[in-house]
């Protein structure tokens, strides 16, 4: 996809969607990561049901820390992986009350010493916590880059790193939140709603779905 086919393709995504938001439920940045540590492999409607009582008891790495992993799984118990989840995030709890104050902090290489935090939840936090133009690579951006030619690889590290190069600045900031909400609702795996798509004609995937005669 040339330079300006870029710049349209975000100028359409923004003109439908100007403030995209994530749709996992959250107060503040910590309740933020551990939400995002909870959907791996999980939904966000899932993940939305099961903290919605969660974070009306917790708030802070240290009320994590006393509410216990026993109790913290109860609350996530329909989580999948939700055993191995609950003892990443109260071992992640610890090391934010003793090494940096209880607060979330606001740089990839700290956050991707938290246990069960990869490269994924990290740019998610700094992106939605901080407003870092980060990108996230899920299953539907690497899909999407891929299928429309905008930033193809054969990793998510390799599509980031290609649309951190592509995406004009303008778009930085909300770029991660269009590509994932786009494959999600419009550019699904299975079966592309191409003729609602408003980046169609932009797109170089070659088995576009047509509406019937």
């Amino acid at each position: 996809m040339k330079k300006a086919e870029i710049h349209e393709f975000f100028r359409r995504l923004e003109e439908r969607d100007p403030e995209p938001k994530g749709e996992l439920d959250y107060t503040n940045p910590y309740t933020l990561l551990v939400a995002v540590a909870l959907s791996a492999q999980a939904t966000d409607v899932g993940v939305n049901k099961a903290t919605k009582a969660l974070f009306k008891v917790i708030s802070t790495p240290q009320e994590m820390l006393d509410l216990g992993e026993e109790k913290l799984k109860y609350y996530v118990k329909t989580i999948g992986l939700y055993n191995t989840k609950a003892k990443n995030i109260i071992k992640a709890a610890q090391i934010l009350v003793d090494d940096f104050g209880g607060i979330v902090p606001e740089n990839r290489a700290d956050l991707e010493k938290l246990p069960g935090v990869g490269r994924k939840t990290a740019n998610v936090v700094l992106n939605i916590a901080f407003g870092h133009p980060t990108i996230a690579v899920d299953t539907h951006l690497f899909r999407v880059s891929n299928r429309t030619g905008l930033a193809p690889g054969k990793t998510p590290l390799e599509v980031e790193l290609k649309l951190e190069k592509k995406i004009p600045s303008e778009f930085a900031r909300h770029a991660h939140h269009w590509l994932i909400l786009h494959g999600r609702y419009i550019c699904k795996a299975r079966k592309p709603n191409c003729p609602v798509c408003p980046v169609e004609d932009l797109c170089a995937f070659k088995e576009k779905t047509r509406l019937p005669d």
